[in-house]
C-alpha cells in the first residue's frame, strides 16, 4: 500500500534562498528513486510556510528515500532551515 503524506512547515526568512536551492536538488534526486511516486514542494499562502507532498510505493520506500546517500545531508540542511519542526498529515486511498 502506498505511503503518502503532506508535510507542512515554516522556513526562517533568512534561510529561504538556501531552502529553495536544497529542495530543487531533492526533487531531482527523487525522480531517480524507483519507489518514489510523487515528491514536490509547494509554497503556501501564509508567508514563510511551505509544504511537501510525498508518496512512495510503501513505507519502506519512504525509509529508502530518507536513507538515500544523496539525500542525507540535503535533508539535514533543509531541516536546519525550518523554524520549529514539520507536521505530517497522512493521506489514505479512499478505494
Amino acid at each position: 500500500m502506498a505511503c503518502t503524506f503532506l508535510a507542512r512547515f515554516r522556513i526562517k526568512s533568512e534561510k529561504e534562498a538556501d531552502f529553495l536551492r536544497l529542495v530543487a536538488q531533492m526533487e531531482e534526486i527523487a525522480k531517480e528513486e524507483p519507489e518514489t511516486l510523487a515528491y514536490k514542494f509547494y509554497r503556501l499562502d501564509e508567508p514563510g510556510m511551505f509544504a511537501v507532498l510525498e508518496s512512495f510505493t510503501t513505507e519502506a520506500g519512504d525509509k529508502a528515500h530518507m536513507e538515500n546517500p544523496k539525500n542525507v545531508a540535503l535533508i539535514a540542511d533543509t531541516i536546519a532551515c525550518m523554524e520549529g519542526t514539520y507536521h505530517r498529515e497522512y493521506l489514505h486511498d479512499i478505494g
